[in-house]
């Protein structure tokens, strides 16, 4: 299924994958790193593991797992310490000009929000160009819907699938998923355990507004 890279599959998807608003990369550090920085493009950043601390913007944050960060285009960053320091990148092409340069939230800060099928949400580091957020998915299938936006997924724990269109394919930590709006879908945990993503959308706005098939918006 082309909606879908597997764990150990590269690149993730951005241009190379026909995915022109978003480019996912897995970022390692065990020292600290050169500054980077895009002139183009805001990046939003998650720890997937490890710990370490990061200058963003001239500021010192501390890093450990389930830490997002944003960084506005032009905005540099470097990583100080690290200590298995993995942290997933998604770069948001043609960003909007407004909004804060920089910033840091913690998992325990964030947010939280419900969805369809009693999924929940925790909303992350704030960017007026894109939404990011971890979603709670429980055991079962949640109805086909689709979006509005368009949305690239990374699956941080439990197993499940994806099906669109009659094709389904296999979710696992480290599972890549690439939503176009109006792509209709369907994410399946099929247990035992709660499965985790983390999602990133644009334009920006709330985890929880979905469609389904006949266009009617979904009731929670």
């Amino acid at each position: 299924m082309r909606w879908a890279v597997q764990p150990g599959d590269a690149p993730l998807f951005g241009r190379a994958r026909d995915c022109h608003e978003f480019e996912q990369e897995i970022l390692r550090f065990s020292a600290p790193s050169e500054p980077r920085s895009s002139e183009s493009d805001d990046e939003l950043l998650y720890v997937l593991a490890g710990n370490g601390v990061a200058e963003l913007g001239g500021e010192r944050a501390d890093l450990t797992a389930g830490t997002a960060a944003y960084a506005r285009r032009g905005t540099p960053w470097r990583i100080a310490e690290a200590d298995g320091l993995e942290i997933l990148s998604v770069l948001v092409r043609a960003p909007l000009e407004n909004g804060a340069p920089h910033a840091v939230v913690g998992m325990d800060d964030a947010e939280e929000g419900t969805a369809t099928a009693g999924r929940m949400f925790r909303l992350l580091a704030p960017c007026s160009s894109a939404t990011q957020f971890v979603g709670y998915i429980p055991v079962g299938r949640a109805p086909d819907h689709f979006h509005k936006y368009d949305e690239v997924v990374y699956v941080l724990e439990g197993e499940g699938a994806l099906h669109i269109d009659g094709e389904s394919a296999p979710l696992r930590a480290g599972t890549c998923v690439h939503l176009p709006k109006g792509l209709v879908h369907c994410l399946e945990n099929t247990g035992p355990g709660e499965m985790q993503v983390l999602g990133v959308f644009r334009p920006a706005g709330s985890p929880a507004e979905a469609y389904y098939p006949d266009g009617t918006r979904a009731r929670y």
